[in-house]
């Protein structure tokens, strides 16, 4: 062969993420098979665990409601869940095997020697260990050059972070995979340059855990007024920050350098027993175990489960607004998991472009837990967000889509009218169905119809006028010709049956201050209603 041939030689094929394999399917275990359901990756399940398909069920229905919460893009159909009876058959089709069994050496080297040798050779392993050394995992293994450990923090469906640590044996490519197979389920794999006992985590956790163990011992608090401190203060600078990003402004503004230099020598002070520790003696156990039920009272681990879920919700959701809406932290790798799953919603359907005759398609969504009010029903400024997800819907159609933004134009919402006519309640479906009434070069007048997919009762419309604008200068601009040649495609002639009476409607005051009436607003053209 000559060198030719063998520079233009095609690179290998990198893995990719299809079918999962867990092993184990207690608390880490499910909650791995939880996040590569959600993305739309089959996953195999190995667990003797008589009970396992209960407990796995259980986890991915927090899952679900918590997934119906933190977000409204569209998600992949879920992939599809199975039980072996063996580890061999679980694992056989697997791209990437996820152990999480006890936290037992020779346990987990076993169970490891049974994937390598079942596994396809390309597949990927993973281990969830909490602390154990990768390369002390996969001594004895076929093929140690693809094993590494994936620890992540519970809940693994809602935390996104992954400690991705190779051993001696792990190839550098092995880590890189990892990382990029991780993407698009959300998560965000980190790798570790050098395997350390516990990795980054776990340590510093170690490190308050043994703290707060003292505190408790000598009686300084008890567990609540401990709990009290950390998630009424730092906790929360730590969620969106963490550590050396708040110290930084602790520093003023001479920064880290100042902060060292003030808060170093506080190091030297007897402030900790961390070089101790404590005897977890049966009074001690005794006395936390206690304090912990007296906290917890009347909850149940699922109630909690759900709380935390809620809380980290709420959270994930706060940070994505950060940063003047491009998000922060979590809540930027969440945008970013955001538009990848609407990318690929997109790219599924049928896209308007030879054929774009076929009208606007519909957009389904469904009713959340987090979307309800105190009546029990949709809230508010829920149907506003559907109605603003269905003009997303229609730019998409027409090519103002996130990379026509990024280039420097968009359409600017700059007159709407929203109907309530009927109730939308949790679990339904609502099926909004989207009409181009008018356009010009610079203005866009839609039309959109909710309606209850159950039983088709009408439940919103909404009216908006768009004008394209130049997002540099900020002022109405004309819009492109492909945009307007799309657009032209897409409008649509005569109104279909009974829309005419939702379209150019306004409320104005009637006969007395008191009395309002619902009547034809002034002019319903584009050209008229600016």
């Amino acid at each position: 062969m000559d060198a030719t041939n063998q520079n233009t030689a095609p690179a290998p094929a990198r893995p990719q993420l299809q079918r999962a394999a867990c092993i184990g399917g207690g608390v880490i275990g499910g909650g791995w098979v939880a996040r590569f359901l959600l993305a739309g990756i089959d996953v195999a399940v190995f667990d003797p665990h008589p009970e396992a398909e209960r407990i796995v069920g259980e986890v991915l229905a927090n899952a679900r409601a918590a997934y119906g919460r933190l977000t409204d893009a569209p998600l992949p159909d879920e992939g599809r869940l199975s039980f072996h009876e063996t580890l061999e058959a679980a694992v056989a089709e697997a791209d990437w095997i996820q152990e999480s069994v006890p936290e037992r050496i020779e346990l987990k080297r076993k169970v490891l020697a049974q994937i390598d040798a079942a596994a396809r050779p390309d597949a990927l392993i993973g281990s969830s260990t909490s602390g154990l050394l990768p390369s002390d995992l996969q001594e004895g293994l076929r093929h140690p050059g693809r094993f590494f450990v994936a620890h992540p923090y519970n809940p693994v469906y809602l935390l996104p972070l992954v400690e991705i640590v190779g051993g001696i044996g792990t190839a550098p490519e092995t880590v890189e995979d990892a990382v990029r197979l991780l993407e698009p389920t959300g998560m965000k794999g980190v790798p570790i340059a050098r395997e350390i006992d516990a990795f980054v985590g776990d340590r510093l956790l170690e490190a308050l855990w043994r703290e707060a163990l003292w505190l408790i011992k000598d009686g300084i608090c008890d567990v609540e007024t401990l709990d009290d401190v950390i998630r009424y203060s730092f906790g929360m600078r730590w969620a969106q920050m963490g550590l050396f990003q708040t110290y930084r402004i602790a520093g003023g503004e001479a920064g880290m350098r100042h902060f060292l230099g003030q808060f170093g020598p506080a190091l030297k002070w007897p402030w900790t027993k961390l070089t101790d520790v404590v005897d977890l003696d049966d009074q001690l156990v005794d006395r936390i175990a206690a304090q912990s039920d007296a906290q917890n009272e009347g909850l149940s681990i699922r109630r909690l489960e759900q709380i935390r879920d809620d809380n980290l919700v709420g959270i994930l959701q706060a940070l994505k607004s950060g940063d003047g809406g491009k998000g922060w932290g979590a809540g930027r790798l969440l945008a970013e998991f955001e538009a990848g799953l609407r990318r690929r919603a997109a790219e599924a359907d049928e896209k308007v472009d030879g054929d774009q005759n076929e009208g606007l398609k519909p957009l389904a969504v469904r009713v959340s837990p987090a979307w309800i009010d105190y009546n029990g029903h949709m809230t508010e400024h829920r149907y506003l967000q559907v109605l603003g997800d269905a003009t997303d819907h229609v730019l998409q159609a027409i090519g103002a889509d996130l990379a026509y933004v990024k280039a420097g134009a968009s359409y600017y919402t700059v007159e709407s009218h929203l109907r309530h006519l009927g109730e939308a309640k949790l679990g339904d479906t609502l099926t909004v169905t989207s009409r181009i009434v008018s356009f010009d070069d610079k203005r866009l007048h839609l039309f959109h119809r909710l309606t209850r997919a159950q039983d088709g009762a009408e439940v919103a419309t909404g009216e908006h006028m768009l004008l394209h604008v130049d997002r540099a200068s900020g002022k109405a601009s004309p819009a492109p010709a492909a945009i307007l040649s799309r657009v032209a495609a897409l409008a649509s002639g005569d109104a279909p049956d009974g829309e005419d009476d939702g379209i150019g409607r306004a409320i104005r005051p009637a006969a007395g201050p008191d009395r309002m009436a619902l009547a034809q607003g002034p002019g319903a053209t584009p050209s008229t209603r600016r």
